[in-house]
């Protein structure tokens, strides 16, 4: 048993460089699987934009304004904190937002409720 620590080599490993050939073989190849794939999706994607007329994102259906479920659902946490701020919802700030879409949504169905008017 040898308490001196973990064996050291007597001789340094030698390590044989790879051929010049073969090192530009590999950054051919890199840039044949890499690069030009990555070149032919931007190509793609630039040509479908020029294709399209108007908006970039598509109008809203009616179910997005009447359903008050998708309005919540599409608005970060800060806008839903502003708006139980504003309902004065006690303990808004330390709900996470699937309690305080619920807590909303709760409101809303409230008979005198004037969250409605606010989304």
């Amino acid at each position: 048993m040898n308490s001196q620590g973990p064996p050291t080599d007597p001789e340094p490993r030698q390590l044989h460089p790879l051929p010049r050939g073969l090192v530009e073989l590999y950054g051919l190849m890199a840039v044949l699987f890499v690069l030009v794939p990555e070149w032919m999706a931007g190509g793609a994607l630039f040509s479908f934009r020029d294709g399209r007329q108007g908006s970039e994102l598509p109008v809203p259906s009616g179910a997005w304004r009447r359903l008050p479920e998708l309005r919540l659902a599409t608005m970060g946490l800060a806008d839903l904190r502003r708006l139980a701020r504003q309902q004065r919802i006690s303990g808004y700030a330390c709900l996470n937002r699937e309690l305080l879409t619920a807590r909303l949504l709760q409101r809303l169905r409230e008979p005198s409720s004037e969250v409605r008017d606010l989304l």
